[in-house]
């Protein structure tokens, strides 16, 4: 019981006095965060730092970075961070503030009620071309015989390059640009019975960077290639609907004809059945005869033909 209370004093001796509050003249100072240093994968960039350690306490934490036009014409204007100001954590997010292919100076202070302390500033300064890329992960799907790919969503900066081929010897590889946003794609029409290989990298414009590729992935497609009968088959079906196709297209052709110009049946009255030359060749004694007979108009209109 004694050692208990031994350790638990000497712990608590120890954690004051480990207090970060210091006093100079008699005014406490609360200590700068120490260990800045910024992770940035895939243009996501994160400041980190020691944390300040107060028991008891809330420590908040503000973040401000400058570029390289503010170092070199103001070099007193600093940018407060618009997601890290304040901030209790001991990190903060800094990519949507880091919008340039330049240097970034940043620094980090901390604030106690009315305690501030000074500000630590990054030792490098930072550009986002150091970010780190990745092979991007993706996953091979099949949809009936439609090749799929879905890639991981890494923020609109990336653009995909997919490359994919059939896997046997010689084989063509072909490329897909993939913008982001655009999941899952297609890449192609497979063949039953046959294996498809896919792999992918990440560019990004704002750099001009790629990744790595990433681990290529093998899919056979299930199902057996089609028989050459019932290729030959398909053929023929597809011949005869081709012809019937151009008869109904004739046929319909006809149809129309008649509508629009149909023939029209003249009586049997007034069809001529011989030469109209023939009718005016009638002699004139012929004529003359018929008229002294008394014949009447069509009798004598029978006796000329």
């Amino acid at each position: 019981m004694i050692l208990e209370e031994i350790k638990t004093s000497l712990i608590m001796w120890v954690s004051y006095a480990l207090i970060p509050c210091l006093f100079v003249d008699g005014v406490a100072v609360l200590p700068a965060p120490q260990n800045l240093s910024m992770q940035s994968t895939n243009m996501k960039h994160v400041l980190t730092w020691s944390p300040v350690i107060v028991p008891e306490e809330i420590i908040r934490y503000s973040v401000e970075y400058q570029g390289e036009y503010e170092s070199l014409y103001t070099s007193h204007i600093w940018i407060p961070s618009s997601w890290c100001s304040p901030t209790q954590r001991p990190e903060c997010d800094i990519t949507e503030d880091i919008t340039a292919t330049v240097s970034y100076s940043l620094r980090v202070r901390a604030t106690l009620g009315s305690l501030t302390s000074a500000w630590s500033t990054l030792k490098h300064r930072f550009n986002q071309n150091s970010t780190i890329l990745t092979p991007p992960g993706m996953e091979i799907t099949m949809d009936g015989f439609h090749l799929l790919i879905k890639l991981e969503d890494l923020g609109p900066h990336f653009e995909f390059f997919v490359f994919y081929w059939r896997r046997e010897p010689g084989a063509k590889e072909h490329v897909k640009v993939v913008r982001p946003g655009v999941l899952p794609v297609y890449l192609e029409t497979v063949e039953p019975g046959a294996a498809y290989c896919v792999k992918a990298r990440t560019f990004v414009k704002a750099i001009g960077r790629h990744s790595a590729f990433s681990r290529t992935e093998c899919v056979k497609v299930q199902g057996e290639a089609l028989p050459l009968a019932l290729a030959l088959l398909a053929f023929v079906g597809f011949v005869l609907i081709l012809v019937a196709a151009l008869l109904s297209v004739w046929k319909m052709g006809r149809l129309l004809q008649h509508s629009c110009c149909p023939v029209v049946m003249l009586p049997d009255t007034l069809k001529i059945t011989n030469s109209p030359q023939k009718l005016i060749s009638c002699r004139k004694e012929e004529v003359e005869a018929c008229v002294t007979s008394g014949l009447s108009s069509e009798e004598l209109l029978k006796a000329c033909i």
